[in-house]
This record gives C-alpha cells, sequence and structure tokens, in this order.
C-alpha cells in the first residue's frame, strides 16, 4: 500500500480532533444542534489551521443520519461515504484553478438539483480570493439566496481581497495559529499512534518552525522520519533536517555584533556555511532572538507572551544586560532589511557578511535609530569601564576658595562663526564620546539673528544635539573667547531660511554665455557663476 503523507493520515475527521479553533467548533456544533445552518460560511486564516478541514466536518455532520451531540456518527452510509471520498454531496472546488464566469454558471445550474441522498448539497471553495471580478459578480446572486438544499463554505487565506458583497453575505469565522504547546502535543499523540520515539523539545521545536500551522509541523516531522528512518528524533536531528542553527550560535552572534566584534561575527557565519545551513533562516531567527530580547527589556512578566521555557527567558535576561533596547530596534531593523536585500541577490552571504559588517563598524548613520543604537553602546561601554577623561577642577575633591565672578566675555561676532566653521572638525575632537557621537554629523552655519547654527540631518539629531547646547557653548567660550549663542535647527529648516532670505539660487543655464564670455575676457579674475 502506497505511504499516506502524516498530514493527510491525521486530518480530523470530528470537531473533537480539531485543535485550537474552539470558538468556532463551539458555534458550529450549536448551529447544528438547534437547527440554525445558514446558507453560507466564510472560513478566514493562515494556511494549516483547519479551514478546510472544518468545512468537510460540518458537511458531514450536517448530512449524518444519526449525529451525536453536534457530531457525525462515522457508522451510517453518509459518514462512509464521505470519508471514502465518493459522496456526490459534497463538492469541492479550488478556485485558483477555476475561477472564471463559466465555472461559476455552472454552479449556478448545478444548484438547481437537490442532493441525490442525504439533506444538503455543501459547495466547499477553496481559495476564493483569487476568483475573477466577473466570477464574484457571478456567485453573488446565487450566494444570497441559494436553493433550501445547498451550502456554501469559502474558504481563504486572503480575505481583504474578498469584495464586501460577498463578505456581507456570509458567515465569518477567523481561524487563529495555532499554540505551539498544543501543536507539540498532538504531534507526540501521532507519534505514539506510530509507534517512535522523540523528545519533547524535538517536538517543540517542529512546532516553533510550522509557525502556527499544523500542516506545516506535520510537514517538517515527516520529513525528520523519513531522513532518520528508525531513529529516535531529538532537537538537533530537526535541526540539522531544517538548516536552522544551535541557539548558542545566535546568542554568539548576538554577543558578537553587541560588542562590534567583526571578526568573530564572521568566523560564525563561516562555521554557519561550512555546516550547510541556510542562511535565509538563519537570519529569520537571529531578527526573532531580538524580537525576543526587546520583549524581556519592555514587559515584566515576558514568560505570557515568549512560548518559550523559563530557561530561555533566563538566558535572554543576561542578553539583555549586553543589548539595550535602543539598539535592538536598530538590529531588527537592519536584519529585516539584510533579510529583504538576500531574497534578490545571488550570493546571500556576501549580503549577510557586508550586513553584519556595517553593524560592527563604528561609523555613525544619520538616522534616529542608528544613533539611538551607537549612544547606547557607548553608554554601557563606559558604565562597564571604559577609560573617561576628568578635568583636574572636577577631580579635585578638596574645598576651594570662592572665586571672583567673571567678567562676561564678548559676543561672538561674524568671523568667529567662519572659525568656527573652519575649525568644526577639529573641535569635535574635545567632546566626550556620546557628545563627539552627535556633533561629528552636525554642520555649523548662521542666522541674521546673530545666532550660530548647529544644522542637524534630521528631527531626531536635532532633539539629541538640543540637550548638549551647553557644553558646546562651554567648548567655544574656551577655545575662542566669546560668548556664542546657539539654536540647533533641521537642514531643511535652514535651507528654507536661506531661500526667504537669499531667494532662490540662480542657474546656470539661465546666464547668457556671450555675456559670460565677454565679462570673462575683461575681468579673467571675476567669479560671475557660483
Amino acid at each position: 500500500m502506497a505511504y499516506t503523507a502524516l498530514y493527510r493520515k491525521y486530518r480530523p475527521d470530528t470537531f473533537e480532533n480539531v485543535i485550537g479553533q474552539d470558538h468556532i467548533v463551539r458555534t458550529l456544533k450549536n448551529q447544528v444542534l438547534s437547527g440554525r445552518v445558514s446558507h453560507a460560511y466564510l472560513f478566514c486564516g493562515t494556511r494549516g489551521t483547519g479551514k478546510t478541514s472544518t468545512a468537510k466536518i460540518f458537511a458531514k455532520v450536517i448530512n449524518c443520519e444519526n449525529p451525536v451531540d453536534g457530531e457525525p456518527c462515522g457508522k451510517c452510509a453518509m459518514c462512509k461515504a464521505m470519508e471514502e471520498g465518493r459522496s456526490v454531496n459534497v463538492i469541492e472546488i479550488d478556485a485558483a484553478s477555476n475561477n472564471g464566469v463559466d465555472n461559476i454558471r455552472e454552479i449556478r445550474e448545478e444548484v438547481k438539483y437537490p442532493p441525490s441522498e442525504g439533506k444538503f448539497k455543501v459547495y466547499i471553495i477553496d481559495e476564493v480570493h483569487m476568483l475573477s471580478p466577473g466570477a464574484f459578480n457571478a456567485l453573488l446572486k446565487t450566494l444570497e439566496e441559494p436553493p433550501e438544499h445547498v451550502i456554501f463554505i469559502l474558504a481563504t487565506t486572503d480575505p481583504q481581497k474578498v469584495p464586501a458583497t460577498i463578505l456581507s453575505r456570509c458567515q465569518r469565522f477567523d481561524f487563529k495559529r495555532i499554540s505551539s504547546g498544543e501543536i507539540a502535543a498532538r504531534l507526540k499523540k501521532y507519534l505514539d499512534i506510530e509507534g517512535i520515539e522523540a523528545d519533547m523539545d524535538a517536538l517543540e521545536y517542529v512546532s516553533h518552525l510550522g509557525d502556527g500551522s499544523m500542516r506545516d509541523s506535520l510537514s517538517i516531522l515527516d520529513q525528520c522520519l523519513s531522513f532518520y528512518y528508525g531513529e529516535k528524533i531529538d532537537i538537533d536531528k530537526v535541526r540539522k533536517v531544517s538548516g536552522s542553527v544551535d541557539n548558542s550560535v545566535i546568542f554568539n552572534m548576538t554577543d558578537a555584533i553587541a560588542s562590534k566584534n567583526a571578526s568573530k561575527a564572521i568566523e560564525i557565519i563561516d562555521e554557519i556555511m561550512a555546516e550547510g545551513r541556510e542562511l535565509n533562516r538563519f537570519v529569520d531567527e537571529i531578527t526573532e532572538h531580538l524580537r525576543n530580547i526587546l520583549v524581556v527589556h519592555t514587559i515584566k512578566e515576558a514568560e505570557n507572551i515568549l512560548d518559550m521555557s523559563q530557561e530561555n527567558i533566563d538566558m535572554l535576561s543576561k542578553e539583555c544586560e549586553k543589548i539595550s533596547p535602543e539598539e535592538a530596534v536598530y538590529f531588527i531593523s537592519e536584519f529585516s532589511n539584510i533579510s529583504a536585500d538576500m531574497k534578490y541577490s545571488s550570493n546571500k552571504r556576501i549580503v549577510l557578511e557586508v550586513g553584519i559588517i556595517k553593524l560592527c563598524s563604528p561609523i555613525i548613520k544619520t538616522d534616529v535609530s542608528a544613533m539611538a543604537a551607537k549612544i547606547a553602546y557607548l553608554e554601557r561601554e563606559i558604565k562597564n569601564g571604559v577609560k573617561v577623561t576628568v578635568s583636574a577642577e572636577s577631580a579635585d575633591t578638596e574645598p576651594k576658595e570662592k572665586k571672583a565672578p567673571k567678567k562676561p566675555k564678548p559676543k561672538a561676532l561674524r568671523d568667529d562663526f567662519e572659525a568656527v566653521k573652519r575649525s568644526w572638525s577639529d573641535i569635535t575632537e574635545d567632546f566626550e564620546v556620546v557628545e563627539k557621537c552627535i556633533f561629528e554629523c552636525v554642520e555649523i552655519g548662521d542666522m541674521e539673528d546673530g545666532r550660530l547654527s548647529l544644522i542637524c540631518p534630521d528631527q531626531g539629531v536635532k532633539e539629541l544635539a538640543s540637550k548638549k547646547i551647553d557644553i558646546v557653548k562651554k567648548i567655544l567660550s574656551d577655545k575662542f573667547g566669546k560668548d556664542f549663542e546657539i539654536k540647533t535647527v533641521t537642514k531643511q529648516e535652514y535651507t528654507d531660511w536661506e531661500k526667504m532670505v537669499y531667494g532662490e539660487s540662480s542657474n546656470d543655464d539661465d546666464l547668457d554665455p556671450e555675456f559670460a564670455s565677454l565679462v570673462g575676457s575683461y575681468f579673467p579674475e571675476a567669479d560671475i557663476i557660483e
């Protein structure tokens, strides 16, 4: 006899065997018991959550000759015909390949005739969102007022594409993702029936890879059983089959990135490639790991959110000491970009290595998330013992005599502004590491109100720089002996001010070439074109 895949062999045949959808099962059973069966249903939800299986069970129970407490008896002729796939009362249609108007017109002709046996003729239209606009229009009237002996069950993974006119004619049921615990428990039950041994942590990892889909989890388990035929299944074997990496590799990679150790990160990637692991899955697992770190940072009772053991949550808590929430947000964003780039690259390894080297690089980006992550990293390094210069005045703990108040320094003039512009890159070297991180990407400008302008690339950097104005004033005052009035502006604000004061810059193309040549011959040193 031919082998039957696990997801087909253990497809639920009663409501009792449907897992994770108790709210839907209870409603449908009550409708059967009370005789309040509707004429049209819409089953929505991600793949592998039981939409088609539930539809078949519902079709079976409403045609069952002796239903028991809202469940099919499984013994009558109607139940056996449906289980063996020879019932003419249940018509399954794949809308992806039968999405034209003609296909729906055939259904409209067929529904006129009552079932040859049983009470109802049930049409199960899978992936209904794939129907063409014309097909949806052809279905409207039949769906609204079908014959009493016809029931429509529409199933879709993308309900947003179903027209509102169809949605309003159906009872909608949303199938939720199945929890990892429920999937793992059901996998254990199936393996006991098969007489196969497997570690519980291996089954939990399979359910995690299934991402809430029972069918995906059973397919992964089926693949593991085929590869390791006759052997006990453990978590390392599941990782080898699925191309995943060990948790220690994930933690080592995040440690390398947090400490800006690019060489260690590249070595980890080399080891992953040598073991034949899948890089796309590795990036997804890193991203999820960083998300878990962010959850532990943000929520006190993280175990209620994270679907993992307390031991792993404790490990994440230790990891939170190395990675701040700002860094986690920035890393998640960057790894998401790396994942997107890898999809369209012929050499995924290069994309991943370049992306990680950028994360480990001290080069500062001007976006707010990168700045916040860099500052959080520097503050943590200072806290952990990086040497910080302390001025003699602050280090001296002995009491000092009161000094006479200093004379006010003269106001800075335009020439002083120009001097600051010329030497700004040298001035930033006098800042502490956190302030230097902010002001390296800031430019210097001036305005009519006599204030020195710190031109920031965006609003986020402007807010960070505004908090450090007093530090800049002190350094400039000590260096130039003048009192500077300072304000922070964004690049866009400064450009708008220049346009308002000086007008739009002239376009070189508007100049008369003959005039320019003539002036150039008489005044060769004149700069008439900016």
